[in-house]
């Protein structure tokens, strides 16, 4: 994760008092291994979030790929930083909540390159899911409406192209996936699925946001690009076609 909330860094370091991750996030601020930076006005509203600093990248021998923000400075308001919150609000909720029996987590994958210099697809992120009926491959998409529908266009025919390539098998050692939009509203994800139907009714599915916190990410709360009738995600991916 580049960047991460109190909250998200709480879930992914297992602490279970709010007390000790503050604790804990402040001393690795001041000891110069973690940047920390402010999202929104002052009072109340004011988000604190952190990104591992030169030397804390160095320490855990990974690159700093955090946002260039200096520190303690204040962000009224960043799409980048938001995007990437909402990426990882669903890298927690895979890799760190309980998973319904007998679903694990099995991996996750980030990029910050294309997938391949022909192809100029970068996902938000790749998960694969152990299931009763075998691996289920995902690429993940989030959407908090700051992009144009004509790159809609061009993504979906990107994906259209990854799935008929073989090259998805031969990355990944997957020869199916899905491709899994989540979207801030539910205004922009039917504009999304008019867009994606244009081309295909394979290959993609639709939820939000507020509809994976109400009924989780495992719930009927899947969309096929036609059609109004929610699916659980196991069952898009046992019929899938």
């Amino acid at each position: 994760m580049r960047v991460v909330d109190r909250e998200q860094a709480r879930i992914a370091g297992g602490f279970n008092s709010t007390t000790r991750i503050n604790t804990r996030l402040l001393a690795l601020n001041r000891a110069g291994l973690l940047r920390r930076f402010f999202l929104g006005g002052a009072g109340s509203g004011r988000k604190a979030l952190y990104a591992l600093s030169a030397r804390g990248a160095v320490e855990v021998s990974v690159s700093a790929r955090g946002p260039k923000r200096r520190n303690d400075g204040v962000l009224v308001a960043d799409p980048f930083i938001s995007h990437h919150l909402g990426i990882n609000s669903l890298y927690c909720a895979l890799k760190f909540a309980a998973l319904p029996a007998p679903v694990s987590f099995e991996r996750w994958v980030s990029f910050s390159k294309p997938l391949s210099e022909d192809l100029r697809l970068t996902p938000d992120a790749y998960v694969e899911l152990k299931t009763p009926t075998g691996t289920m491959a995902a690429f993940l998409e989030v959407d908090l409406g700051h992009e144009h529908l004509a790159t809609w266009k061009e993504k979906v025919k990107k994906y259209i192209q990854l799935a008929l390539s073989g090259d998805c098998e031969r990355r990944f050692g997957q020869n199916h996936f899905r491709v899994l939009v989540i979207a801030n509203s539910e205004r922009r994800l039917r504009s999304i699925r008019k867009v994606v139907r244009a081309s295909t009714q394979k290959i993609f599915r639709f939820s939000t946001f507020e509809s994976i916190g109400a009924k989780s990410f495992f719930g009927p709360v899947w969309h096929r690009p036609e059609g109004d009738e929610g699916q659980a995600l196991f069952a898009t991916v046992q019929n899938s076609s």
